[in-house]
Formats: C-alpha cells, sequence, structure tokens
C-alpha cells in the first residue's frame, strides 16, 4: 500500500504539457521523421543507382 501511495504524491509533482505543447512536439517529430524519410530515400536510390551503374 505504501508503494501505491508514494506513486500517487509522486504524480501529483508530474507537470503535463498543454495541448498547444502537444501540437508542437507532434509536429516537430512528424517533421524530423518525414525530413529522415526523405533524406534515406534519397540515399537509398542513389546508391541503388550507383550498383546498377557499376554492374552493368
Amino acid at each position: 500500500m505504501r508503494f501505491l501511495s508514494s506513486v500517487i504524491k509522486e504524480m501529483k509533482k508530474v507537470t503535463w504539457p498543454t495541448g498547444k505543447e502537444v501540437n508542437k512536439y507532434t509536429i516537430t517529430v512528424i517533421m524530423t521523421v518525414l525530413a529522415a524519410l526523405c533524406f534515406f530515400a534519397v540515399v537509398d536510390y542513389g546508391v541503388h543507382q550507383l550498383i546498377t551503374f557499376l554492374l552493368k
């Protein structure tokens, strides 16, 4: 029982993000993932083209 009361006490200290902050962080994560996706797609295409060129 002591553990649960300690958990409740600690959870009361947590500062939860506002809706605006959640939206901002979500957009940041999505944009970062899209940027990484584009980067790796370009690198993958380039490596594919290089290997195709070298094997012909």
